[in-house]
């Protein structure tokens, strides 16, 4: 079996399957399966697969034909300007999740030797985006997950970013490590109602924990921006990623822990996404 030959059996076996992105699926892990590029599939049309080629682009395939994320298939994600590791223990990063680097590197243009912490830090791509870009910056990350730690760990030794971060396992209720002048976070925001009614390749695959925010998708927002407004310095700044529906619920705690509101950023989509504030006091 040639790269041509693999590709429509891919294509037909992912068809069938109802996967709607077929022909990139297809071509993505076999390019994964030959250790090449995606883009140079097309140079090597007439090469034949190995016995193990096959069989390592058959399982790729079956595991994708359950809505596994192609994502954590290939293990690799584009965040930025950077491919980031990420594997099953981590959230997939999205591109309304850029808004939170964009808007940090707008309020620092000017700043040098800030401190910041990443408050469930995951894959590391909000932190490791701004500090490569903020070259004396430090930053801190922290996460409940053992594993995110160590998949953070590798895309910042990866970046070469390790020595300007430190990594900790704890939850937000535990942690009192220092003062900081920006904090970033994308927590947990969706309800339970919304969260049991999410995309099997969502729910099935990315962690609970990433994702869950209770009741009314508030919970944990509540306590990273308790424990924030501890963490913070005075004129320090918080940058919050949070659900569609729940701008007039953050505000609200947000202004109940001595933050003012600076902006509200909507995403692609049109609706509220991130919002940035400022601690008072």
């Amino acid at each position: 079996m040639n790269v041509i030959q693999a590709l429509s059996m891919g294509n037909d076996f992912l068809r069938s399957n109802s996967i709607k992105s077929y022909i990139i699926d297809s071509e993505i892990l076999l390019s994964k399966v030959l250790k090449i590029e995606r883009k140079d599939i097309i140079l090597n049309q007439t090469t034949e697969l190995t016995s193990e080629n096959i069989d390592d682009y058959k399982t790729l395939l079956t595991k994708r034909s359950k809505q596994e994320p192609i994502v954590y298939l290939t293990n690799k994600k584009e965040f930025w300007k950077h491919e980031f590791v990420v594997n099953k223990n981590v959230l997939i990063p999205r591109p309304e999740t850029e808004f939170i680097v964009e808007e940090c590197l707008r309020l620092t243009k000017n700043k040098s030797n800030l401190r910041m912490l990443d408050i469930g830090i995951g894959s590391g791509c909000i932190l490791l985006s701004i500090l490569s870009e903020r070259k004396d910056f430090k930053g801190t990350g922290i996460d409940i997950n053992k594993k995110a730690i160590e998949n953070s760990m590798l895309n910042a030794k990866k970046l070469l970013l390790d020595k300007r971060v430190k990594l900790i396992k704890s939850d937000i209720d535990n942690f009192n490590n220092g003062k900081y002048d920006i904090v970033v976070t994308n927590p947990p925001y969706i309800n339970n109602i919304e969260y049991n009614n999410l995309d099997g390749c969502v729910k099935n695959y990315e962690p609970s924990s990433a994702l869950k925010g209770g009741i009314d998708g508030l919970k944990i927002i509540n306590k990273v921006i308790k424990k924030s407004a501890v963490l913070i310095k005075k004129q320090g700044k918080l940058i919050i990623e949070f659900a569609y529906n729940q701008k007039l619920g953050v505000e609200k705690i947000l202004k109940a822990n001595g933050f003012f509101i600076n902006k509200v950023i909507k995403d692609f989509s049109g609706l509220n996404r991130t919002i940035v504030s400022t601690k008072k006091n």
